[in-house]
C-alpha cells in the first residue's frame, strides 16, 4: 500500500535523525509513528496523497516494520500462537493448541534474511557459511532457531518457539493438576524463607526463563 510506504519512510527518517535504537527506544518510536500518522491524515485533506485507510492499522503495521519483527510480530503478540516456522518464504506456519495452520503471510527471501538479522541483533549471534545454524533467545524469551543453505536445500529455515505461560501462580498450577497442594505449600515456604530453588526439566517442560 503506497500510503503505508510513505508513512514508514517518514518514520524511519525521524528515527535516523533522532539516532534512536528500536531495541531500546520503543516508546519514543511509538510516539513518532502516531505523530506521523496524524500529520499524514491532516495533509491528505489538502493534498493528493493516497488514502491511508485505517489509521490505527497503519500505525500498527509501520511500528511493527520499524521497531518490531515486521509481518511476524502479530504472531509473536498473539497469545494463542505457540510456535512459528518458515520452511520457505511463501509458506509461514503457526502452531496453536488446535494444531498447525498455514497463514496468509507471504515473505520474500530478502525479507526473511532481514527479519533474522534483526532478531539476532540483541543476541550478538551471527549466521553465515562458517556458522550455518543458530540457536538464540528473543527479548521476550522465545527461542529462535535458524538454518541456512547448504545445510538446507534452498531456503532459510526459521523456527520460533514462544515462551507461553499457561499458569501465573502456584494456585493455578494446583488447579491445573500440575502440582499437588503439599508441593505448592513447600515451594511457597521455600521462597519466603529465601532458600535456593533448582528447577530442571526437558525442553518445553515449563522451566522459567532466566531474566
Amino acid at each position: 500500500m503506497l500510503a503505508v510506504g510513505i508513512v514508514e519512510g517518514e518514520v524511519r527518517e525521524r528515527v535516523r535523525s533522532g539516532a534512536l535504537d528500536p531495541a531500546v527506544d520503543a516508546v519514543a518510536i511509538r510516539r513518532i509513528v502516531d505523530d506521523v500518522v496524524a500529520d499524514y491524515s491532516q495533509r491528505r485533506l489538502t493534498t493528493s496523497l493516497p488514502d491511508l485507510g485505517d489509521a490505527a492499522a497503519t500505525a500498527r503495521e509501520v511500528y511493527d516494520a520499524v521497531a518490531g519483527f515486521g509481518p511476524l510480530q502479530r504472531y509473536l503478540d498473539d497469545p494463542g500462537v505457540e510456535e512459528i516456522w518458515i520452511n520457505e518464504p511463501g509458506r509461514v506456519f503457526v502452531a496453536r493448541r488446535t494444531g498447525p495452520e498455514l497463514t496468509t503471510t507471504v515473505l520474500g527471501d530478502g525479507e526473511v534474511r532481514d527479519l533474522v538479522e534483526r532478531m539476532l541483533k540483541t543476541s550478538g549471534r551471527r549466521l553465515d557459511l562458517s556458522a550455518p545454524f543458530v540457536d538464540a533467545s528473543l527479548p521476550d524469551g522465545s527461542r529462535l532457531h535458524v538454518v541456512i543453505p547448504d545445510v538446507t536445500r534452498r531456503h532459510w529455515a526459521v523456527n520460533i518457539r514462544k515462551f507461553v505461560l499457561s499458569a501465573y501462580s502456584l494456585g493455578e498450577l494446583v488447579a491445573l493438576g500440575s502440582l499437588p497442594e503439599s508441593a505448592a505449600a513447600f515451594l511457597d515456604a521455600a521462597v519466603v524463607a529465601g532458600l535456593n530453588v533448582l528447577v530442571a526439566g526437558g525442553t518445553q517442560a515449563g522451566k522459567p526463563v532466566n531474566r
